[in-house]
């Protein structure tokens, strides 16, 4: 392992998955250009605990455009009280887009987390699912993997940086790690959020690492 890593350190994969690149259902911009720097991140083998996410969503979700009638995707309604947006159908349970990308080398992958699984209830968080009916949000395994095993820091990459690695961040600072966000390893919806993106990490105290891992 990297001596610069800690121990007691993990390295977290948010949703590389084909629909959130170009070509797939949901594409971030750019999202394609992780692949390679992920792909040869792990073939270090720098980290001792690595858990990556899986959107994972069966279909009509409820968080589709395309589960209520006359919306488009994009647009936003309320929901359990909250704002939501509507995104198209993506990564739908046992299709190609949901898959990890197969140009990655996932056998250094200790977990996968699947979230966004309850039809009823999206998810952007590797840690926690959004509120749902109940007014909760019910984690997805996550926090208390990461604990079992010690783990007080964690270094954030995936897509996309101004959703689920993003609400990823704010959980991880909320429960108490030690956050790092790989920022050259993680690609927006849209570039246009990039400067918001990275004001609210500097604000939740996250370091955010412009290029590769710290030395």
């Amino acid at each position: 392992m990297n001596p610069t890593i800690s121990s007691r350190a993990a390295l977290i994969l948010v949703d590389v998955q084909p629909d959130f690149m170009p070509g797939g259902a949901l594409a971030c911009h750019e999202g394609d250009t992780i692949v390679p720097g992920i792909d040869r991140l792990l073939g270090r083998r720098a980290f001792r605990h690595v858990a990556a996410t899986q959107d994972w969503h069966p279909a009509g979700h409820v968080s589709f455009a395309s589960s209520h009638a006359g919306r488009a995707p994009f647009e936003r309604i309320p929901l359990y009280g909250h704002a939501q947006t509507l995104w198209p159908d993506h990564c739908v349970q046992d299709t190609a887009g949901a898959a990890l990308h197969p140009g990655i080398d996932w056998s250094g992958v200790d977990t996968v987390i699947r979230k966004g699984d309850d039809p009823k209830v999206d998810s952007y968080s590797g840690f926690r699912e959004n509120h749902g009916p109940h007014g909760t949000r019910p984690a997805t395994g996550l926090h208390e993997w990461l604990r079992g095993r010690g783990v007080d820091e964690v270094y954030v990459c995936g897509l996309a940086r101004d959703v689920c690695v993003l609400w990823t961040v704010q959980d991880a600072v909320e429960l108490g790690y030690r956050t790092h966000v790989l920022w050259d390893l993680t690609r927006p919806v849209s570039p246009d959020t990039d400067l918001a993106t990275r004001l609210r990490y500097e604000q939740l105290g996250v370091q955010v690492i412009e290029h590769g891992m710290p030395a």
